[in-house]
């Protein structure tokens, strides 16, 4: 049995996660030799693989709105791979259901996703230990990867009646006084079972005046400045900004911060004419995160005064969804006054934007405006995050478009489009007299740059290595300033033929297009 755990999250400590790992191992096997699983599993020969991610808030959160059109922060998330009813097989296990690594043969249940925010909250409204509630969340998903459902009309209690059972053998039973803390809170005693939140109402003070939150889509074609305008509003750098278009691939969100609002930005690839099928995944990205958005931004280059066909597609997206519009002139400092007279009375042909801002994002001009303007057309609701968070992106993730904004900045012609970097480990190392998982001395890095020729392969290594030495220690000095520590950064270089024209790749590297 095989249990693999990756704490994304700072808001779980290594120790915590160290505890959790036994636990969860204690309850997997548990599980595993009860009367109701299928001996087909044991009878396959293969190590049984659960993998276990822990997130924040705002992962958890867009995992629910891209595989349940659910926009809530819950609890914990289960992805089964088998195809299993209480425990039984549908069908024969097969080739495919198995993996193989240095001849170690594997059997994956599935994937489960916990949020130990969420878990901390309702341990203390249900009066028991962070520990019970996070292996109670575990089990509770490792029961939905064997197939048991709660949600489609079968039997909860039997569920809940397994879950106990197990946390009993492994000793972490329910408190028997729980239930009587929860009521002298004045609350109703409830039982620990899994379910969705509603979002954090608690994340604002009762009896004070709601704030303006909600979510803004920054659109339009590529290179206009949607990158840099992120950047300065959230004072940290989440999007890699290069003078080659199309940089951005995916919808990256930036959280902004005041007494009085929350605004969580959604930066997306540029909207332009796909000429591959991670182009295809780029334009539906944009596309989509206008449909999610309370007030869309139409962003456009103040130096060009007539709009194309990509500006009045995304115009006419935008009046469908009926959604606030604002027109934002980006590089209005490089341009007069009188000239931007034409651009502004084309556009407003075009829409009845709600206003038009001329900015300047590189000099930070006219921004104060633009967020003034963009939260008085949100809603007044509790805050989806707390006041300290900034983005929904882990390092992990901002890691590798540090390291493919360098491969921009170091590569030309159709080198730095051909290419996606994944992160292959993360691995952080703790000072000594450390008190929480931010007292970091070291980050260890292994990633992989793909590219799709062998010639390109040559390219990105450079003569002696030199070019992948300049891409890799360019990206490591930007990744600590960002993580504020010592890095160590390893690249690799994978040729994978055409790969921006592979689903199978595509799906791998995250670019995954969803349905509506």
């Amino acid at each position: 049995m095989s249990i693999n755990i990756y704490n994304q999250t700072r808001s779980y400590t290594k120790e915590e996660e160290k505890t959790f790992s036994a636990d969860v191992a204690k309850a997997l096997s548990t599980l595993l030799s009860s009367s109701f699983i299928d001996k087909r599993i044991y009878a396959a020969s293969a190590e049984v693989c659960v993998d276990i991610r822990l997130v924040g808030s705002a992962a958890i959160r867009k995992l629910n709105a891209e595989h349940r059109s659910l926009d809530k922060v819950t609890d914990v998330l289960s992805f089964p791979v088998l195809d299993m009813v209480d425990g039984q097989l549908s069908s024969d296990l097969m080739p495919y259901d198995f993996s193989y690594d240095e001849g170690k043969k594997s059997l994956m249940l599935g994937d489960v996703v916990i949020c130990p925010e969420r878990a901390k909250k309702q341990a203390e409204e249900y009066g028991h230990s962070l520990e019970r509630e996070m292996v109670f969340l575990a089990v509770h998903s490792f029961l939905h990867l064997l197939g048991f459902d709660h949600e489609h009309g079968r039997d909860e209690d039997k569920m809940f009646s397994i879950q106990e059972e197990v946390l009993v053998k492994i000793g972490l039973p329910r408190d028997p006084d729980a239930a009587k803390i929860k009521t002298e809170k004045g609350g109703v005693a409830v039982s620990s079972k899994s379910k969705a939140e509603e979002p954090d109402e608690d994340l604002h003070p009762v009896g004070e005046m709601l704030p303006h939150c909600g979510y803004c889509a920054l659109i339009g074609r590529p290179n206009v400045g949607k990158s840099t305008l992120l950047n300065a509003i959230s004072g940290m750098k989440l999007a890699i900004v290069s003078h080659k278009p199309q940089t951005t691939r995916t919808n990256i969100s930036a959280i902004y911060n005041r007494e009085d609002a929350q605004v969580i930005f959604v930066d997306t690839p540029g909207i332009h004419r796909p000429e591959s099928k991670l182009s295809e995944f780029m334009v539906d990205s944009s596309f989509r995160a206008a449909k999610g958005a309370d007030v869309v931004v139409l962003m456009v280059d103040g130096r060009f005064s007539k709009p194309a066909n990509v500006e009045k597609k995304a115009v006419e997206t935008a009046k469908k969804l009926k959604k606030p519009l604002l027109l934002v002139v980006n590089k209005a400092d490089a341009v007069s006054k009188e000239s931007l007279l034409p651009l502004i009375a084309n556009y407003s042909a075009m829409a009845d934007f709600e206003e038009i801002i001329p900015i300047s994002a590189l000099k930070e001009d006219g921004i104060e405006e633009l967020m003034n303007v963009i939260i008085s057309k949100l809603p007044s609701q509790p805050r989806y995050f707390p006041m300290e968070e900034v983005t929904d992106q882990s390092e992990r993730e901002i890691s590798a478009e540090l390291i493919r904004e360098q491969i921009l900045h170091f590569t030309n012609e159709e080198i730095p489009h051909g290419t996606a970097v994944e992160i292959d480990s993360f691995e952080e190392e703790l000072k000594d007299d450390a008190v929480d998982s931010y007292d970091r001395s070291l980050i260890k890095i292994h990633a992989s740059i793909i590219c799709e020729k062998d010639s390109h392969k040559s390219i990105l290594l450079g003569k002696n290595g030199q070019m992948i030495k300049r891409i890799g220690t360019a990206a490591r000095q930007n990744i600590e300033k960002m993580t504020d520590c010592k890095v160590f950064l390893d690249l690799y270089v994978k040729v994978r033929k055409d790969w921006k024209n592979k689903q199978v790749f595509l799906n791998e590297f995250g670019y995954t297009k969803k349905d509506d």
